[in-house]
């Protein structure tokens, strides 16, 4: 689900974004009446050919990492320990990171490709049913005969606008000789940009690495700090992290700072961006500019700026940016105001999208026009 890991703008209605993946009587309530799936399909094409700005020929995008079925059960009030309380409303639809990420891309016109694995059950089904018929290729999925395929349950407080999420891993776990060589490069084969959620670490790993000798970007959402995880950072070109991880990660006294240990740890990233839910986001760009002599400028100072220039009047999202000398490098950082409900892009091959999206989804595909990377 689109929504499924970030703090929920409205805990009882979904986006309209993602009705396709609600199986359960929730979707009729939000699609109209008459609305069948051909034209649901009919409405997504135009959204992808008509409102956004032409895309490229070669515009495909791998992902690796989590898939499974979300249920997700809204309550009035968390509950309290041994309380039994009623849902206010059931839905069961396609999660997990990979999974949401390259549904965003499909949707956006992209042609997504993932590599995972499910077990073949009835759960399993409904994933792989799911993704392609939100036009994600499924050929490299692994498919085991025995086991279970993830699930969650997801319990969505409609007081705090928050969830709780209680996974269940799928099983037999990935192991390495899943991806045989062969599958591997014909999964590479064209790819722009290569999406990792750190989830399947031992595939995960190989995946970057070859992609590291194809010279494939890598876009590593880092949630939480995983088994495996700073070996995959290493090779990665772009980091978009949690509200939590960059300070966890680097132990520094405040995001800002974390996020320029960030770049001097990792030497290969050329951003990394930090989500702060309603509070928008943070980005911190590598210039690949020589910077002139000119006065270093504190990171926290830089931000603190930067937050003074927001207008809480603005309803939609807007981005203030500086380019200053921090730690003796040029750097750029751009600082969003809002939740990134609704977005417009300028046209330079970005694309114009509405709807509750991870800032993620957005730069995976940022990157595949290799445009700037700027939020306008």
């Amino acid at each position: 689900m689109l929504f499924s890991h970030s703090t929920l703008p409205n805990a009882t209605s979904p986006h309209p974004l993602a009705c396709s993946r609600l199986r359960f009587s929730a979707s009729s309530r939000l699609l109209s009446a008459t609305a069948t799936s051909s034209n649901v399909s009919a409405a997504r094409f135009k959204m992808s050919s008509d409102s956004l700005p032409p895309l490229p020929e070669s515009r495909i995008v791998l992902g690796c990492g989590g898939i499974s079925v979300d249920f997700l059960a809204a309550v009035a009030a968390y509950p309290k320990p041994d309380d039994k309380i009623r849902s206010t409303s059931l839905k069961v639809q396609g999660g997990g990171n990979a999974g949401n990420a390259m549904t965003c891309a499909a949707r956006l016109g992209l042609n997504p490709r993932i590599i995972s694995k499910i077990a073949d059950d009835s759960q399993g089904r409904s994933i792989l049913e799911e993704l392609e018929a939100d036009g994600v290729n499924t050929s490299f999925l692994v498919v085991s005969k025995d086991g279970n395929s993830p699930f969650t349950y997801i319990i969505v407080d409609s007081q705090t606008k928050t969830r709780t999420c209680i996974h269940t891993p799928g099983y037999p776990p990935t192991v390495v000789h899943d991806l045989s060589q062969s599958s591997l490069l014909s999964a590479l084969d064209g790819v722009r940009i290569v999406y990792s959620d750190g989830r399947l670490p031992e595939v995960a790993l190989v995946v970057a690495q070859e992609a590291c000798h194809k010279n494939i970007p890598i876009l590593v959402d880092a949630e939480r700090k995983r088994e495996g995880l700073d070996d995959l950072l290493k090779l990665a070109s772009y980091v978009v992290c949690s509200a939590n991880f960059p300070q966890q990660w680097t132990e520094a006294p405040s995001i800002p700072s974390a996020l320029v240990s960030m770049l001097l740890r990792l030497p290969n990233i050329k951003f990394v961006i930090v989500t702060l839910g309603e509070d928008g986001c943070i980005m911190l760009e590598r210039s690949t500019i020589e910077a002139p002599t000119t006065e270093e400028t504190d990171v926290n100072s830089l931000l603190e700026s930067l937050n003074q220039r927001k207008d809480d009047t603005i309803s939609i999202p807007k981005c203030f940016s500086s380019v200053n000398q921090i730690g003796g490098k040029q750097s750029h950082m751009c600082c969003v105001n809002k939740r990134l409900n609704e977005c417009s892009f300028s046209s330079n091959g970005i694309f114009l999208y509405q709807g509750s999206l991870r800032i993620t989804q957005l730069f995976i595909c940022l990157d595949i026009n290799s445009t700037a990377l700027k939020i306008r």
